[in-house]
């Protein structure tokens, strides 16, 4: 009986380990699929904080909707007033923004950066690791208590934010937990830290959203004493919901609307 109990808690122990023996390409390819809500639009509130080091925070607020089956989405701005009325629109590929002093959108692009912060408009659509980046090389690491596959990406298209990055993604769960942003010539431009997620459940299954993103811009600093203090942006999510909105939503005459009120 002993002998039998042996084999069986050994045989357990072995099924346990293997429900996450994920392979990188499997772990990759989870981590971009956890980014996007294909089945159905997402809204949420986004409190957005940026430190200058020496010049202290600014802060804003905004609402966010998604349409990631159609790649839409809608940016409004809803504080603080100087900003109230603001927004973005991404459609066909294209991002504009719209500022209601002069009633006017311009051109934007994925690449340019949100409101002036150290977020870029691509931090707030879905990430595509899997799709557009090849693995160079992976390495298990500890990022505090989490046990993570690091991973070092090199882009395979050129219609990238960056062409090379670093991830540390979870291996149980398949979520990314720090991004490091790289230049051609290897230069860090920006590190994210997403410490914590929230579930969240909707119609087509649960979804795991960032409670807080922590972005440090590694070229935008000052030294302050004996140490260089980067600029950085917090980006906070909230009171999210998985239901279906008005196509008008995705629509120009949408932030028109929005902005007047």
């Amino acid at each position: 009986m002993k002998k039998f109990g042996f084999v069986f808690t050994l045989v357990l122990a072995v099924c346990c380990a293997g429900v996450f023996a994920y392979t990188p390409e499997e772990l990759l390819k989870m981590a971009e699929d956890k980014t996007a809500f294909y089945g159905t639009d997402f809204k949420g509130f986004y409190s957005i904080v940026q430190e200058k080091p020496g010049e202290g925070m600014n802060a804003m607020e905004a609402i966010m909707y998604r349409r990631d089956s159609e790649a839409k989405w809608t940016i409004l701005i809803t504080g603080p007033a100087k900003d109230k009325g603001k927004g973005y629109l991404q459609y066909d590929n294209n991002v504009w923004y719209y500022d209601p002093a002069d009633h006017r959108f311009t051109f934007s692009s994925a690449r340019d950066k949100f409101q002036n912060t150290n977020a870029n408009n691509s931090d707030f659509a879905p990430q595509h690791y899997y799709r557009d980046y090849e693995i160079k090389s992976t390495e298990d690491v500890m990022l505090g208590k989490l046990d993570c596959v690091m991973f070092v990406l090199k882009a395979k298209v050129t219609n990238v934010d960056y062409p090379e990055l670093r991830l540390w993604i979870t291996k149980n769960d398949g979520l990314v937990r720090k991004k490091e942003d790289y230049s051609l010539s290897g230069q860090r431009l920006r590190t994210t830290a997403i410490p914590s997620y929230q579930k969240v459940a909707s119609d087509t299954g649960d979804h795991n959203i960032p409670v807080k993103m922590l972005i440090t811009d590694n070229l935008r600093g000052k030294k302050i004493g004996d140490k260089i203090q980067y600029e950085r942006t917090q980006i906070t999510i909230s009171n999210i919901t998985f239901t279906k909105q008005d196509n008008s939503v995705y629509t120009k005459p949408y932030l028109e609307m929005m902005s007047e009120r």
